[in-house]
């Protein structure tokens, strides 16, 4: 028998099959999310869930058709919501987490993300579901049919099986006005703004199957988890020791997590539900991979200018930072191109330019330092927050996979050894693991971490 894992990313989305035999990776199929739309609403960034989830049944069908799934788990884009109807059918685009109205002067100086924090208590970000929501609400967008609220990923669990959308306190914490210690929404807070609580999805923190399959695409009967974030499925999917190790996580963004017991959050990092009663703290950077992106498009901006071709240019990017160990007078470049969370209105620099070192070769360095010293001064703010002396980190995301140097940037900058997780589709591993729990065939989630990820960085 297999665990079935769908991952709706940004930019991609994931279907896997894991064998119930110690994890065995099965079949794979990973295809661009082409959702994107060109709306009308300024610093908005929408996709379409139809698409969407259009995508995720074309992966799906590809690699099985569900006969022999014993247990079938979702993760998907964190922060982000859409609005659904009576019928539990899309109402709206996906408002996604890099969405930035929240950055907008709403009253008295302050941006709408700002006057949500300053008059609750809660730290509140552009991109969070409900600053995207309160500014909705204050600008008269919401669709006049919509009920709920949902993230993306429990809208698919939605249709999947034909249910009533419930969400896990992973992804409830992401949205914004989370109380920690009751895994609940702050009700109070969220009347003070103007938010209907009866708008928002049911909370869950523990590992439960949600419903099982009644769709078009998958035979009827199969269960299927409640959706989690893919922040912490990926922690889920990447390590076996979260005790001893810390996960440094290279994609679009980037982000550090590790274990901790502090519900407190600090201008660099929060305290997430991973599930049950565990947390982990997070620091996220808003660039991360995305850095070299932009540099890649710099260098083919340079060739339409010159003449060339961008083809393989990502190749010789990477030819090019082999350098690095030779290197000398190295540029110093902070890659916070998009600001922090905290500080939206931060921007990137480079720094020690001289006569000799404005080259290729010293950019593409000095980006990939910049994204790991981001990483590592974000880590050494937050070191209260962990109980534990790390010894190892794992490194997930496809920038580290892909990039032998940058894990040798990581091992320096952290002085610890770095090792890969075993599967490189970290959190669509992450939910079959946290599927095959929920579905009564471990009694916990360590334990389906030593099963499916069995013999993986043991220390």
């Amino acid at each position: 028998m297999s665990i079935l894992g769908i991952d709706i990313g940004t930019t991609t989305i994931t279907a896997l099959l894991l064998s119930e035999n110690r994890g065995r990776l099965i079949d794979k199929v990973t295809l661009k999310n082409d959702s994107f739309i060109n709306g009308d609403l300024h610093f908005a960034r929408l996709q379409d869930p139809e698409v969407i989830l259009d995508t995720v049944i074309e992966a799906v069908t590809k690699i099985t058709d569900g006969s022999d799934v014993s247990a079938i788990g979702v993760t998907g884009q964190m922060h982000g919501i859409l609005y659904l109807d009576e019928n539990n059918a899309p109402a709206s685009p996906l408002f996604t987490w890099q969405d930035l109205r929240g950055n907008e002067k709403f009253e008295g100086g302050m941006t709408y993300a700002e006057y949500l924090t300053e008059n609750t208590g809660h730290k509140a970000a552009t991109g969070y579901g409900l600053t995207t929501h309160f500014y909705n609400l204050k600008n008269k967008l919401v669709p006049k049919r919509a009920r709920k609220i949902s993230t993306i990923h429990d809208y698919i669990v939605s249709h999947l099986t034909d249910s009533v959308p419930v969400t896990h306190s992973s992804d409830a914490a992401s949205l914004g006005f989370y109380d920690l210690r009751h895994h609940q929404f702050d009700n109070v807070a969220l009347l003070e703004t103007g938010i209907d609580p009866e708008f928002l999805p049911k909370v869950v923190k523990n590992t439960r199957i949600a419903g099982t399959t009644k769709c078009e695409f998958l035979p009827d009967g199969i269960p299927v988890a409640v959706a989690i974030g893919d922040n912490q499925a990926s922690f889920i999917g990447s390590m076996i020791n979260p005790d001893k190790s810390i996960l440094v996580n290279v994609g679009t963004g980037s982000q550090i997590s590790f274990i901790t017991t502090s519900l407190k959050a600090t201008e660099s990092g929060e305290t997430r539900p991973l599930t049950d009663d565990e947390y982990i703290f997070v620091c996220s950077s808003l660039c991360g991979g995305r850095s070299y992106q932009i540099l890649r498009n710099f260098f083919i901006s340079c060739m339409d200018f010159l003449g060339g071709t961008e083809d393989d240019i990502y190749k010789k990017m990477d030819e090019l930072s082999e350098e690095i160990y030779n290197l000398k007078d190295p540029l110093k470049i902070n890659c916070e191109f998009a600001g922090t969370r905290a500080h939206p209105e931060k921007r990137g620099s480079i720094e020690n330019i001289s006569t000799e070192n404005f080259t290729p070769t010293h950019l593409i360095c000095g980006f990939l330092t910049g994204v790991a010293d981001e990483l590592k001064m974000l880590y050494e703010e937050s070191k209260s927050h962990i109980a534990f002396n790390p010894r190892v980190l794992i490194g997930s995301g496809n920038g580290l996979r892909k990039s032998e140097v940058w894990r040798s940037i990581f091992e320096k900058e952290f002085d610890l050894d770095l090792v890969l997780p075993k599967h490189s589709e970290e959190a669509a591993v992450g939910a079959c693991i946290f599927a095959a729990t929920a579905n009564g065939k471990y009694r916990n989630i360590r334990e389906a971490q030593k099963a499916l990820l069995g013999g993986h960085n043991e220390l």
